[in-house]
């Protein structure tokens, strides 16, 4: 397993500067939240992608994948904003297809980078609205998903679904939706990303869940009941990391926070340090 942290951890940071602070401690991957460093991944220029790119592996460390495609995380400060008018399962077409559109513009820019996992959580903006029925919702999403993929698989990446609790999304909750929307999907470049504090406040059995469904999961979130960071609560990280180990993940462990305080330097430390004994 690798250690990463999410980058709108830093709202002020520079890019560069994150990168190098996160190798300093120890970590081996940053995931990017596009608003960190962009209104929108379609004005990144050729040569500010391949700037960025750089100034990881100058730092030696690697972009874990991308995550936040749509809406800023609940909470957090934004650097930059989101795409306006991004909603995935909108009752027009035309919504679902720009949307779809942008989806793959973060595939592109994740791969052009080095990063393994586009993380689609974006609780709102995955929302089925008035004037679309859950069965018909599923199966756009689903076919906007398998073509997706297929792009995904051209550049390296995988395209990772996330259950998010109820109250904020009424779209795939729970990692049984998740995993029923990977097998509909039927793509071996479309998995499932564990979010720990998602799916504690939904009382699911991290552990089971990652031993029932770890032949699809592609990612892993890490945060604590307290929306800090791991170790900062009260979930048990060291059975999590048992059950990973059980299943043979090597992929990503992310650190996202929803809580800055008391600081980024603060957070970042303390969650390195609780990692390297929970999951050593």
């Amino acid at each position: 397993m690798k250690y990463s942290i999410c980058s709108d951890t830093f709202p002020d940071w520079e890019l560069a500067d994150i990168f190098r602070y996160a190798a300093q401690l120890g970590y081996q991957a940053v995931e990017l939240a596009p608003y960190s460093f962009c209104n929108s991944v379609v004005d990144v220029a050729p040569a500010e992608r391949k700037e960025m790119k750089g100034w990881a592996q100058e730092a030696g460390i690697e972009v874990a994948g991308l995550h936040a495609l749509f809406t800023p995380i609940p909470g957090l400060k934004p650097k930059f904003a989101c795409p306006p008018g991004l909603q995935l399962n909108s009752p027009d077409p035309a919504t679902r297809l720009k949307t779809a559109e942008y989806l793959k513009e973060l595939i592109k820019l994740c791969g052009e980078l080095g990063g393994k996992s586009v993380v689609l959580g974006s609780a709102s903006a995955r929302n089925i609205g008035e004037g679309i029925s859950y069965g018909d919702a599923w199966q756009s999403a689903r076919d906007i998903f398998r073509e997706c993929s297929e792009l995904a698989a051209q550049y390296g990446a995988n395209l990772c679904i996330e259950p998010i609790h109820a109250p904020l999304t009424n779209f795939i909750n729970t990692p049984e939706e998740a995993v029923k929307m990977v097998e509909d999907v039927g793509h071996p470049n479309f998995r499932w990303i564990l979010d720990t504090f998602a799916m504690n406040c939904q009382g699911v059995n991290l552990p089971k869940a990652i031993e029932d469904f770890g032949d699809s999961l592609g990612h892993v979130h890490l945060n604590d009941d307290n929306k800090s960071w791991p170790g900062s609560g009260s979930i048990d990280f060291k059975s999590i990391a048992k059950s990973l180990k059980r299943i043979g993940y090597d992929g990503y462990v992310s650190v996202e926070v929803f809580d800055l305080s008391p600081s980024p330097e603060t957070i970042a430390t303390e969650a390195i340090k609780y990692l390297r004994a929970a999951f050593a």
